[in-house]
């Protein structure tokens, strides 16, 4: 939607200026005369200033669409003016003129469009459901009822700084391995196509001599240098549906299986997945918010399927008011140990304490997976480089070497 800059008379005769955002210049003035104020004049913001012209647009492409770190620094903000005493409708204004990133910006004037037409503010967030998450939303509307909004802001805030931090460290950890794949394969692509052809008219005549290996690689050579443009075709092709079908459920569900299988990287997922799924639990739990929708949003938060389909159990059997560690304890989805936690928080009346001491030793346990997986790739893409570029050498070189022993 458009934005309007728009000067208003106050209840006590002062000038007001300010921007909303809405359909049209009168439904602009509408949501200003319900609000109580005198419209004095009510103008879109000039082409070249709003996120609608081509200059707005272009900046918009080049900041990229609101991500997890812009809410970050909005909740961690909003606690703080809230804290000191400001109005949520002045801290949202606030907070959106000083925003650099214009689609977010648009989104905090939202909000406090919608907070100023008499919405909740846990309401007005679940119109964003991409930024504010489930999680976000029943936190807060949990403070809405209970009065602590601005320490339930600065529990979420320290939610979200903790996913991305956690989420920071696994995308490190595949950094160097897929560069070092990266470099293998354009080597061994490179060799291929452009050092073994001009080998050649060297080996040309004397297919008799050359060993197999030579054989294989100088045919490859020929092949991929004549059918370059199909192989290309068919690696974007194969590309294309590898990713189309990862985005199916049963391509979700076996690529979540094989992340929890292969042995080098197992066990930092099955942490990473126990630390989210307790952590968010324990989160909405210490808030006040009842057990089902604890269990929901935990379920969708899960990141894994194994993960979301055992708190989707666990939700069935609460909701016929069993126990939590009943499916638990039937599950070898979670350790042993942390089901007989589990059980000591839920009949202490404890359960959040134990579900955050659980998700803190998880993710310390994660960060030293992390750093053991990352040293355990390394020597080993090192030595697939290795072992891929030395076979090729030597496919080439061993020819050599015996055709200059033949003419002597």
């Amino acid at each position: 939607m458009p934005t309007y800059e728009y000067t208003i008379r106050t209840q006590s005769g002062a000038a007001q200026r300010g921007t909303i955002v809405a359909d049209s210049v009168q439904a602009a003035a509408a949501i200003l005369r319900n609000q109580g104020a005198h419209v004095l004049s009510v103008s879109p913001i000039k082409a070249f200033e709003g996120a609608n012209s081509l200059l707005g647009k272009i900046k918009e492409l080049n900041n990229g669409k609101p991500n997890q770190k812009h809410v970050l620094d909005f909740t961690t903000q909003l606690a703080v003016m809230v804290r000191a005493g400001i109005n949520l409708r002045a801290a949202l204004e606030g907070i959106a003129e000083q925003t650099q990133h214009a689609g977010f910006k648009k989104v905090l004037f939202q909000l406090k469009q919608d907070v100023e037409g008499g919405k909740q503010f846990s309401e007005a967030i679940a119109r964003h459901p991409k930024l504010f998450n489930p999680l976000y939303q029943n936190m807060v509307k949990a403070s809405e009822m209970s009065g602590s909004f601005s320490k339930m802001l600065d529990r979420i805030a320290a939610y979200i700084g903790q996913q991305i931090e956690t989420q920071k460290m696994v995308v490190g950890a595949a950094i160097y391995p897929g560069i070092i794949g990266t470099l293998a394969v354009g080597v061994t692509i490179f060799l291929l196509t452009f050092v073994l052809p001009r080998f050649g008219a060297v080996f040309e005549g004397k297919e008799d001599v050359l060993p197999w290996a030579t054989k294989f690689l100088m045919g490859l050579s020929k092949f991929m240098v004549a059918n370059w443009y199909i192989i290309a075709a068919a690696v974007f092709v194969m590309g294309g549906a590898m990713y189309a079908f990862l985005r199916t459920e049963v391509g979700q569900f076996w690529a979540d299986k094989a992340k929890l299988s292969i042995p080098v990287v197992k066990n930092m997922f099955r942490s990473l997945y126990i630390s989210r799924s307790l952590q968010t639990m324990g989160q909405l739990i210490n808030a006040g918010v009842p057990m089902l929708d604890t269990l929901s949003i935990t379920s969708d938060i899960a990141g894994n399927t194994q993960f979301r389909g055992l708190w989707k159990k666990i939700h069935a059997s609460v909701k016929q008011g069993k126990k939590i560690t009943t499916v638990l304890g039937k599950d070898n989805t979670l350790p042993r140990a942390v089901v007989q936690m589990i059980a000591a928080g839920e009949e202490s009346g404890k359960l959040g304490e134990v579900l955050d001491e659980i998700s803190g030793f998880y993710q310390k346990q994660l960060k030293d997976q992390i750093k053991a997986v990352t040293s355990l790739i390394e020597p080993i893409m090192i030595l697939l480089m290795g072992s891929v570029v030395g076979f090729i050498a030597m496919a080439v070189i061993l020819p050599i070497f015996k055709m200059s022993q033949l003419v002597k």
